[in-house]
């Protein structure tokens, strides 16, 4: 680790921080003592961390874990936004990692405990505390249920974010899976706290996380620029009230917040044809399934009951893309061929039989222009096309 942080190979790293590593890693190594693949690691770590992390990125002499390691972090974003979902004297982080999460918890919490089982990790991690000057996350280097046996102090909250023991074949996957087996050590760590946040990837079937954990509070759908991120549950204790869904996009010059309990809509959904604006809601709330819920609670109409898209006469403001619907076509030969053949326009599917690169290759339509086409069925299941301009 220190040679790493010699002035000549921090130098180097800094200068060589666009290079192409690939071929970095062809050359020579100039640094005796040094290892040049882990002084390539920092180059391709640092890379990784130039927008996602950029309070480490921008400060100087910070050590990087593996790639990986920062591939798989949260980014600075998404930590802000779990850190605005705690307080207290003690949170304790049971699968600590590069530490992005604990650096935004210890800014709204007095005392943070970064636990990683991994000592190397550990220490690069208290180091990089150090250099940021961050001096009330205490960082220990052990199996985190060991030290949750140990604590004098009962933390407010546990924070853990479970990695999967392997790389199962298909996308579904499950809790019990998981290091630490969270549904298996649930009640160990009720003993300790009331409070427990789960971070998990966008990947877990919400209805496959309820079924294996318990005092389910909210769930949190986090998305950033539009691309689910991660998902975020949060259990207290002996909770036994409706589930909170809050799909939130994290975007470049704005938050977009939508809220709904689970299985609790009462109103019953308006179906209607295309009228003059056309919504589609941001990937967030699409990841929490409240479809019926975004149709009454913003009063407006739905396409069809699987199509997933809105419409109303009054313009409103709206947690997804918005569009005004210039002409309204059916999808057949005749009305293709005059329309849309040959043109250039951005193609959206929803609840609809052909993919985009089936209608893109049977009739000719280049990708781009200010034209966006969805393909979508109507309420009176009729397939139709909406030429629409982005709002």
């Amino acid at each position: 680790m220190q040679t790493l942080l010699s002035k000549e190979v921090q130098n180097f790293i800094l200068q060589h921080t666009d290079a192409d590593v690939t071929a970095l890693a062809l050359q020579k190594n100039k640094f005796s003592g040094t290892d040049w693949t882990a002084i390539l690691n920092q180059i391709g770590a640092r890379q990784k961390a130039k927008t996602k992390l950029p309070t480490w990125f921008n400060t100087e002499n910070i050590l990087y874990p593996s790639k990986i390691s920062v591939e798989q972090t949260s980014s600075e974003k998404t930590a802000a936004y779990k850190a605005a979902l705690v307080s207290g004297d003690l949170l304790m982080d049971l699968t600590g990692g590069f530490g992005v999460d604990d650096f935004y918890f210890a800014q709204k919490v007095s005392q943070v405990i970064h636990c990683e089982i991994n000592p190397e990790l550990s220490a690069i991690v208290k180091y990089n505390f150090d250099v940021l000057r961050i001096s009330n996350i205490q960082c220990i280097a052990n199996d985190s249920t060991l030290v949750l046996q140990e604590v004098t102090q009962k933390p407010d909250w546990i924070y853990i974010d479970p990695s999967r023991r392997n790389e199962a074949k298909g996308k579904v996957f499950m809790l019990k899976d998981c290091l630490p087996n969270v549904p298996e050590l649930l009640d160990f760590y009720f003993e300790t706290t009331s409070n427990i946040m789960i971070k998990t990837a966008p990947i877990l079937d919400i209805t496959a996380g309820l079924s294996e954990l318990k005092y389910v509070r909210e769930i949190h759908i986090v998305a950033v620029d539009n691309e689910v991120k991660e998902l975020l549950w949060i259990l207290k204790k002996n909770h036994t009230q409706p589930v909170k869904m809050v799909a939130v996009n994290l975007a470049k010059d704005q938050t977009q917040s939508f809220a709904f309990e689970l299985n609790a809509n009462e109103k019953p959904v308006v179906y209607g044809l295309p009228k003059q604006y056309l919504y589609e809601p941001n990937a967030a709330i699409m990841k929490s399934g409240g479809f019926d819920e975004i149709a009454t609670q913003f009063d407006v109409e739905k396409l069809h009951q699987h199509s997933h898209l809105y419409t109303s006469d009054k313009l409103i403001e709206f947690p997804g893309r918005v569009f005004r619907i210039e002409q309204n076509i059916g999808y057949n030969k005749a009305e293709m061929k005059e329309f849309l053949e040959n043109k250039k326009a951005n193609i959206t599917t929803r609840n609809f039989p052909d993919s985009v690169e089936i209608i893109r290759k049977k009739w000719k339509i280049k990708d781009g222009g200010n034209l966006y086409c969805f393909f979508t069925t109507d309420a009176t299941n009729n397939k139709i096309v909406l030429l629409c301009s982005k709002i």
